[in-house]
């Protein structure tokens, strides 16, 4: 059996579970050949990227009770997509990234480099993102 590795060459770390993240709904950024998005990243996504997303035609607020969505909140972690991230981080609109929680194969994407630019531990109080 393999043990995911994170970006930093570590045991993948758990990104976040309310609400429940990753491809899979196990709360990690775990990645598989079903993931055609690669759902590597783990951000703490911010309302300007929320935005961001929207206007891109990527509504990641808008519940969607048929799949298990809930809709994403400023400060909430979520497995975004590497591509995804890239055209924030692009943009000037990416969110943090929790590099613990951040697949390695996030970097197939995206260079580690940016990735460590947004790198934050999670912050205890995540209003600041509103």
């Amino acid at each position: 059996m393999t043990t995911d590795r994170n970006v930093l060459g570590g045991k993948l770390e758990p990104c976040g579970t309310d609400p429940l993240t990753g491809f899979y709904r196990d709360g990690c950024c775990t990645t598989g050949p079903e993931d055609l998005g690669s759902h590597t990243v783990c951000a703490v996504v911010s309302a300007e990227f929320l935005a961001h997303q929207q206007a891109m035609g990527n509504d990641l607020v808008t519940a969607r009770p048929e799949y298990g969505f809930t809709g994403l909140n400023p400060g909430d972690r979520w497995c975004v997509s590497a591509a995804r991230w890239l055209e924030s981080y692009q943009a000037g609109v990416a969110p943090p990234v929790v590099l613990a929680s951040t697949h390695e194969r996030a970097i197939e994407v995206i260079p580690l480099d940016a990735l460590r630019e947004h790198a934050v531990d999670v912050p205890a109080d995540p209003s600041g993102l509103l």
